[in-house]
């Protein structure tokens, strides 16, 4: 496939790439993404998915928030895919400065990445909202009813619920490190996501790279497009 050399090509030929990810990174791991046919946002519950993900629902609907969350958010069970696999030895190898990811899964550390800026939290950090007590995921996700604290606090996740902002300084260091690349490679997201999709505006440098399944609409002012699935294209770098 003539864009899968061209990429390969780019990627060969530079030393200052920045990796900036959506759901589609992750689906292949087996965990649903969002917006697609199958994805959370299509499937029926009590409530509106985006509703339950939201700091009001959170805080007057608690027990009703971790019935979804748990049900829906455990990604403990599930392991990186060869994309994540790729980028942490592109990583390794000199090339990728850093993953800017939308997902809260962890799994680009959990395949050995160590710059990863997640723009929305981690399932993996949770804190109580009285003592600020850390918590692992674990206790979050094996607890009956409201995990509480020792203190008698309830336990949050550290992920960004609709309504809240997203954490400053990780943005800064995202628009950083987008502003500085050579190469920014967006890949499995529709980018319809603000403020997240707004980072890639940042981006001066050489190649702007979209992979997605489906059309964005920033594919006109990419460089490159593939629409193809993530682990094909990345089992051929």
């Amino acid at each position: 496939m003539e864009e899968i050399e061209k990429l390969k090509e780019i990627i060969k030929n530079s030393n200052n790439i920045v990796f900036f990810g959506g759901a589609g990174v992750s689906t292949e791991s087996g965990i649903p993404d969002f917006r697609s046919q199958d994805g959370l946002y299509n499937q029926k519950y009590k409530y509106a998915p985006e509703k339950i993900l939201s700091h009001t629902f959170f805080r007057k609907n608690t027990k009703d928030f971790y019935e979804f969350y748990k049900e829906k958010m455990n990604c403990l069970s599930f392991n990186p895919n060869i994309t994540h696999y790729k980028l942490t030895e592109l990583e390794n190898r000199g090339k990728l400065k850093a993953v800017v990811t939308q997902n809260i899964d962890g799994l680009h550390q959990k395949a050995g990445t160590k710059k990863v800026l997640e723009l929305h939290g981690s399932v993996l950090r949770n804190y109580c909202m009285d003592c600020h007590k850390f918590y692992d995921a674990s206790f979050v996700f094996n607890s009956e009813d409201i995990p509480k604290c020792s203190c008698g606090g309830i336990i949050k996740p550290d992920v960004v619920l609709y309504e809240e902002p997203l954490d400053g300084r990780t943005v800064k260091e995202a628009i950083e490190k987008i502003k500085e690349a050579e190469v920014l490679i967006v890949a499995g997201t529709s980018l319809k996501v603000s403020p997240a999709n707004g980072l890639i505006r940042y981006f001066n440098g050489k190649y702007l790279i979209l992979i997605n399944k489906e059309i964005t609409d920033f594919d006109t002012q990419a460089d490159l497009v593939l629409h193809e699935s993530l682990g094909n294209i990345f089992k051929e770098l």
